[in-house]
């Protein structure tokens, strides 16, 4: 497979999971990744809320991995393309990328605890102020989506093809 046809499969990949994934599931995720509104009421317990905050984690972990996808295409991109100045905006990407996980993963937790202010009577205030890390999370990932944006943008140009059209001959003799 030449390193051309290898960086189109990975834009094939790359753009398809970035709009369905990052646009349009944390839509769907958010809904599914938490205990359900109707649920809370019924809930009476301690061990009650714990058993429905533990039993999103399964969601929240297929979440996470679905989210990776694109940061993984930017690593193999970065692996067919090798450049310092991408690399380290795509060490940037990966780093941003593990917060925002971390900030999700605290929020979507604390949200089912809370469970609709049914939870609060039980567990510390602490998770209460989890209401307050989507502020954060998208502080985190304004930066993240421009970034992989341009990344996956500028990976998925052809690099041999001049701004008037013509194609150059590579330079590394491939």
């Amino acid at each position: 497979m030449t390193r051309l046809a290898a960086k189109a499969l990975v834009a094939v990949v790359f753009w398809p999971s970035l709009f369905f994934f990052w646009f349009l599931g944390p839509f769907g995720f958010f809904l599914l990744s938490t205990t359900s509104s109707e649920l809370c009421p019924l809930l009476e317990t301690r061990a009650g809320f714990l058993a429905a905050a533990n039993g999103t984690l399964p969601m929240l972990l297929a979440q996470d991995l679905l989210y990776a996808v694109p940061i993984a295409c930017l690593v193999l991109w970065g692996r067919f393309s090798p450049d310092t100045g991408r690399a380290t905006h795509i060490a940037t990407c990966v780093k941003l990328f593990a917060i925002a996980v971390v900030i999700d993963a605290l929020w979507t937790y604390g949200s089912s605890l809370n469970c609709d202010g049914y939870g609060q009577a039980f567990f510390s205030p602490l998770w209460q102020m989890t209401g307050y890390l989507p502020v954060a999370g998208i502080l985190v990932n304004i930066p993240l989506y421009i970034l992989t944006f341009s990344l996956g943008r500028t990976f998925s140009t052809r690099d041999d093809v001049a701004e008037d059209g013509s194609i150059r001959p590579r330079q590394d003799g491939q």
